[in-house]
């Protein structure tokens, strides 16, 4: 197959589909549950990858949705699914229990309340690593240690992990333990996982994939035919499959994908430079590239006065979208988290957590300036 680049790729996405025979240049919806079988025989070698049966286990337009998933991010097989967590559930059927699985210390709330929920009542058995020291890293390895999970750039505090140095230490202490990357944040268009030494990818598809805020979804890409196999079988028992219509927005929205996150880097880069110069913040953290800034204030005080005068910037949970939004990751995203555990990570009541949109950066400026004052 001829390679292409990311923006030809995404805007070509779903035309000239084997998936429709009418030569549509935009995928239809398939909105059918089931589908007609030829003869009786035909059912006897049915081949669920190449055929349709039903569309919990495939459906041409989440096919193609599907498709262009695995091409973006230079993986085997993609699976669409009806969330960000229903995505972290498929990869986590493959472990069972009394296995040890390792991830970065600094994650979105809602996988550390799963993984807790699977230790607590599945005998998963996790451990935390910075993401940095490798010796560390090395004295958390068992025997019975089958992945690591990282998350980079983390939630909240944009903390991020050398994913080649990692892989490479990895597989050549045990070719078996599984690299899983969440990329949410950085998508793509800035990291593929895939091509640095991962196996498998995780994306809440409601954050920048979709980026219009209106749509949840998920995504698993995968590598190698071993790890397909598996998923394939778990994503088809398991059912948590992305609807076709929920499928046909999310292969429009990636066709933008490539301007909107120039965009928002560039929106995100120019309130980082003011963020960075104001008397009224302590600190900001933005890795360079990408919508997503955490910062804190100095006075802790001003919160509800700060919210109080935002008329842009929406107070709301999620990210990744064209309209921007702030979290306080405390009291919402992380508010599970021992508070303990959440001060150690420096997600304290004054850390601020911005989605940087797509509107004017002068005027998303104008009004971070006027709510700090």
């Amino acid at each position: 197959m001829e390679k292409y680049e990311i923006e030809t790729l995404l805007a070509q996405a779903g035309n000239h589909s084997q998936e429709d025979p009418y030569g549509t240049v935009s995928t239809p919806i398939y909105l059918s549950s089931n589908f007609r079988h030829g003869k009786l025989s035909d059912v006897d070698h049915f081949d669920y990858e190449k055929q349709y049966a039903y569309s919990r286990m495939a459906n041409p337009t989440r096919k193609v949705l599907e498709q262009t998933l695995a091409l973006l991010e230079e993986g085997t097989r993609a699976f669409a699914l009806s969330s960000g967590m229903a995505a972290i559930q498929l990869v986590f059927s493959l472990f069972k229990s009394g296995d040890e699985i390792i991830s970065t210390d600094d994650l979105y709330g809602g996988t550390f309340r799963y993984f807790d929920h699977l230790n607590d009542h599945f005998g998963l058995n996790f451990s935390q690593w910075n993401g940095k020291d490798i010796a560390d890293l090395k004295k958390l390895i068992t025997a019975k240690t089958v992945a690591i999970w990282i998350e980079t750039p983390s939630n909240p505090t944009m903390k991020e992990v050398d994913l080649v140095a990692i892989a490479t230490f990895i597989h050549n202490i045990n070719s078996n333990i599984k690299i899983i990357v969440d990329n949410t944040f950085y998508t793509p268009i800035y990291q593929k996982p895939l091509t640095l030494g991962a196996d498998i990818v995780v994306h809440s598809a409601t954050k920048y994939l979709s980026g219009h805020n209106d749509l949840l979804g998920g995504a698993v890409v995968c590598k190698g035919t071993e790890l397909t196999e598996k998923l394939i079988f778990n994503f088809n028992t398991t059912g948590a499959v992305l609807d076709p219509f929920d499928s046909w927005l999310l292969l429009r929205s990636l066709k933008t994908l490539p301007l909107r996150m120039r965009q928002h880097t560039e929106n995100a880069q120019a309130i980082f430079k003011f963020l960075s110069t104001s008397p009224a913040v302590s600190k900001v953290l933005y890795p360079g590239v990408g919508g997503m800034i955490s910062f804190y204030l100095k006075d802790s005080s001003k919160l509800a006065t700060f919210f109080d005068n935002l008329k842009i910037i929406s107070f709301a949970e999620s990210l990744g979208g064209v309209e921007s939004l702030v979290t306080l990751p405390a009291k919402q995203t992380h508010h599970d988290m021992p508070i303990e555990q959440r001060e150690h990570l420096g997600i304290t009541d004054n850390l601020l957590r911005l989605s940087v949109g797509l509107e004017n950066s002068k005027d998303l400026i104008t009004e971070l300036k006027k709510a700090l004052e």
